[in-house]
Formats: structure tokens, sequence, C-alpha cells
């Protein structure tokens, strides 16, 4: 049976196509089913929000499907967007881990199933096995990893221009290889490639365009092709 917006319903962990490469690789099939009898599954729509920045921390959520746009904001109202989550992620672990509030913003991009597991289960569960021990452990590197590119991108890039290569740059590994090119999907609005990359709008719309008129690339919705990769790899070294 379909679920709603075309979503193919994952009712069960053990059957998730996600666990070979992500949170669930490292785990045993008795610590899986401990996660299916705690978990609560649903299935939201595109732009709604998981939880909030500075909410007490409930639980964390794991992506069954969809993505993920998670940010930070000033009380100016300026937004920094930390990174987009895909399937098979783990959300709100730092602020569950510790009991505190969750850090960032977590909002649906596309139509998105995800299970939450209330904190104190999860709590329970990770002191029970080892092996979920080392997945917590595993995630807490990759984000990390993540948060330090994330800062290189935005803090010591040093322009505008560099900051928006380096960014498309890192999504090329997501991306799919044509003979025209690496092809990704973009699901961001010019305002929200901005908020990822720490600049404004009107220059990320400026800088695409020159990029597009260099045949470094081009953008049909949301498929972007990047053409010349090797072009746009020294524009992120200057």
């Amino acid at each position: 049976m379909h679920a709603p917006y075309g979503l193919e319903p994952i009712d069960s962990c053990e059957d998730c196509k996600q666990k070979g490469n992500t949170f669930f690789r490292q785990l045993s099939p008795a610590a899986i089913r401990d996660l299916d009898h705690v978990k609560s599954s649903a299935i939201y729509p595109s732009r709604a929000v998981l939880y909030i920045e500075q909410q007490e921390s409930r639980g964390v959520f794991i992506l069954c499907s969809g993505k993920v746009k998670l940010s930070i904001s000033s009380n100016a109202g300026r937004a920094l967007i930390t990174r987009l989550a895909k399937p098979g992620e783990v959300l709100g672990l730092t602020a569950t881990m510790s009991g505190s509030p969750y850090e960032v913003t977590a909002e649906t991009i596309y139509p998105t199933q995800a299970m939450f597991i209330r904190r104190d289960d999860f709590l329970r569960l990770v002191a029970k096995y080892p092996e979920m021990q080392r997945a917590v452990i595993k995630e807490f590197a990759t984000l990390y990893t993540g948060a330090c590119e994330q800062l290189r991108t935005v803090g010591l890039a040093a322009s505008a221009r560099e900051k928006l290569a380096r960014l498309l740059l890192g999504w090329c590994a997501d991306g799919k290889q044509t003979n025209q090119g690496t092809q990704i999907t973009v699901p961001l609005t010019h305002e929200e490639i901005a908020e990822f990359a720490g600049i404004t709008r009107e220059t990320v719309t400026r800088i695409l365009n020159e990029f597009k008129a260099k045949r470094l690339l081009t953008l049909q919705g949301s498929t972007l092709r990047i053409s010349n990769r090797a072009a746009l790899e020294n524009f992120a070294t200057v």
C-alpha cells in the first residue's frame, strides 16, 4: 500500500534498504528488533519541522526516506544551514545523548518518513548493546568531520565565489556521473543556498550566472549539471 506523498512506507527497521550503509550497519539483528519495538514512525510533508533549535530534546529521529535541512539562526533572524541529512542518518543525537536542547532546527525538504525513538528508550538501548555504542561514536565522528568542512567553506574561504564553488563540489559526492558531467539535484532555493554558504541570495544568483556563462555548469529547475569540474575546482582553491 502506498503512503501519502507517493512514498513507499517502511514498516520495519529489519526491512529498511538504508541499513546496509548507515547507522544500522553495525547493529545486530537483536538490536534492530529492539529498535523496532520502541520506535514510532510517521510521514511528513515538505517543509515540516521535526524539532526546533533550543527545544528540549525528546529523542532521536532516524530518516527512512526524504531529506532534511538542519539550520541555526541568530537573534537578528539570520540563518545558516549546517547540512542536509539523508536517509539512514540520525538526527538529534548530540542533544539526546547529552540531555541538552536541540542545537539546530530540522525541517523536511521533500516528503519524508522518519522514525522517532524517545530519549529514555534510546539511551537504554545504547547501554544494552555495545555495537550501538560504537555506532553512536561513529556518528559523532561523522558529524564532527562535517562540521569542520562546513567551517572551512563558510569561515575560511576567501571569497563568496570560493564558498559557492566549494559547496557545489561537496555536493558532487552524491551526484550522478553522465556524459555531460556530474548531475546533482539541488532541492534548495537561492535563498537557502545562500544560507548554506553564508552569503546573500543576490550573490548566489550572480555567481551562478557567472559560472553558467563560463560553461562550468547548467541549471534547470533543481537539476544542476557540473560540466567543467576542473575549472570549478580552480575557483574553490584560490
